[in-house]
């Protein structure tokens, strides 16, 4: 099976609600993204309404939304402007989800292949992310072309006691 791919599609409140469920979904299987579970809905609804704000006609970021063939949202990420001239060349990825009921499936790297499309197909130099360490989202990224730049140790607080590092990857695409 393979996913169909929406870029940039309209934010719509039902839109909005399912990857409210799959971030929800993700972040209580133990995915990195943004949060620490348990969360629920309202909590990431919060995070995601800042997420949401740069998505639509004349705002800088896009989304782009995977579905399985019988329609269902499992899979997401957000291409990020850094709203900054001499860094409008590359865009960073964000909140990047395969829903946990597709883990191993091979979506997430039909994801990230497709934003490499995505990227290659709008001229940017490459795409960048922030990982949590201590989970091996490293070799899963390393698979998809990506190589690590950065790393700064404990820089994330999951819990008292439990630092992660923050590791920054790169995809060149020139």
């Amino acid at each position: 099976m393979t996913l169909t791919f929406t870029l940039a599609p309209e934010p719509t409140p039902e839109l909005r609600a399912s990857i409210i469920t799959l971030w929800t979904d993700a972040t209580n299987a133990g995915g990195a993204v943004g949060f620490v579970p348990p969360v629920t809905e309202d909590q990431v609804w919060v995070a995601a309404e800042k997420q949401f704000a740069g998505l639509g006609p004349g705002q800088p970021d896009m989304l782009l939304v995977g579905h399985e063939p019988g329609g269902r949202l499992v899979a997401a990420l957000f291409f990020e402007d850094m709203r900054f001239d001499l860094m409008d060349h590359w865009r960073l990825l964000k909140r990047v989800m395969v829903h946990p009921d597709f883990q191993g499936s091979g979506y997430g790297v039909e994801l990230m292949a497709e934003a490499a499309r995505v990227a290659r197909d709008a001229g940017w130099a490459g795409l960048r992310l922030t990982l949590r360490g201590g989970l091996g989202l490293e070799h899963f990224y390393t698979r998809c072309g990506y190589t690590e730049v950065g790393r700064v140790p404990g820089a994330i607080r999951v819990a008292p006691g439990d630092d992660r590092d923050d590791v920054t990857m790169w995809l060149d695409l020139r």
